[in-house]
């Protein structure tokens, strides 16, 4: 991956500070606000109602999230293995040992022991869960390994071609939280079965970026995000997890700390993996007052104001800034509509 560039953000002082006139003012004035001049400015622009965007473009990697290996019991001979890219879901086989399908099961723990009758627990409630979802009937879904389910275990292995045990062994079947993505073959038919078969990943496409870790809080679970392709083309994303571990890179100075974050994406043809730009949204603000930076002037009194345009003549208005974006600047103390100037 490549390393997280620093968050572009429009910094409040340091855009100030390029933007803002080099003459500091004093506007005088009776109230301490405005002050009157002739003087004509040579460019203009109207005091608007605007939504503001605040964004912040970090280096991701395309992919489908972090890899799994599958192992396959020992003995016997691998005799069947999915093609890679190959997505298995509920009741699919992954592979195949002296001809036996080894299917796909949905949950979130492994199994660890042979279930069969009188057995009880969470890992017997999952495999009832998914004989459910596979269209076998006859039990009741409570984490008892009954006589009927052992039934329906038996129907569902005949139908699968296996030796009609009654029972499942922890080896029988892999285990994960959804369908599954083949990564990597790491065997090949005809080989001896036991050891790494083959790598699996989830089959939502996902963006990993390293966000540096000050800008954590600027994101959230579920907030939208643009992805930049490798070939230019813009899809859109979704934040789906956000790391709590900071790593550090790097030493002194040239020392970085990052969060990893994950941004799901849909659509994406073309490519598998590969080196992405993601853009966050980290502030939006809707509805507000606004005129180009380049209006803002530094005041002799402290602050800022802006010159305002009426008829033949101007006069310089205090003003209160606000969020800083795409050349703007969030403004109150102006009337919506004034004309301003824009010194070149």
């Amino acid at each position: 991956m490549r390393g997280a560039r620093p968050a572009l953000f429009t910094a409040g002082a340091a855009l100030l500070a390029a933007a803002v006139t080099a003459a500091v003012l004093g506007i005088g004035g009776g109230d301490g606000r405005t002050a009157a001049t002739t003087r004509i400015p040579p460019a203009t622009a109207r005091v608007e109602r605007a939504t503001l965007t605040d964004t912040t473009t970090v280096d991701g990697t395309l992919g489908y999230g972090a890899d799994r290996t599958v192992t396959a019991r020992g003995g016997g001979t691998i005799t069947w293995l999915p093609a890679e890219g190959a997505t298995v879901t509920r009741g699919r086989a992954v592979y195949s040992v002296d001809a036996d399908r080894v299917p796909l099961l949905y949950g979130s723990m492994p199994l660890y022991r042979t279930l069969d009758t009188g057995a009880e627990g969470m890992d017997v409630e999952l495999l009832e869960r998914n004989l459910s979802k596979l269209g076998y009937d006859g039990f009741d879904i409570d984490g008892e390994y009954t006589w009927a389910t052992r039934e329906a275990v038996k129907e569902w292995q005949d139908d699968l071609g296996l030796p009609v045990t009654g029972k499942v062994a922890a080896d029988d079947v892999v285990v994960s939280d959804g369908p599954l993505r083949v990564a990597e073959l790491k065997t090949q038919p005809g080989a001896a079965a036991g050891g790494a078969v083959l790598t699996t990943t989830g089959t939502v496409r996902e963006v990993t970026v390293d966000l540096d870790a000050g800008d954590r809080h600027l994101v959230k679970k579920n907030m939208r995000a643009e992805v930049e392709l490798p070939d230019g083309e813009k899809t859109d994303g979704r934040i789906s997890s956000i790391g709590k571990t900071a790593t550090q890179t790097g030493q002194g100075q040239d020392a970085t700390t990052t969060v990893e974050a994950t941004v799901a994406v849909r659509g994406v043809k073309g490519f598998d993996t590969g080196p992405v730009e993601v853009t966050f949204v980290s502030e939006r603000r809707e509805n507000v007052l606004a005129v180009p930076v380049g209006a803002l002037l530094a005041l002799a009194e402290g602050g800022y104001g802006v010159q305002v345009v009426e008829g033949g003549t101007t006069r310089y208005v205090a003003v209160k800034t606000g969020m800083f974006a795409d050349g703007r600047v969030e403004v109150t103390g102006v009337a919506e509509g004034a004309t301003v100037a824009v010194p070149a």
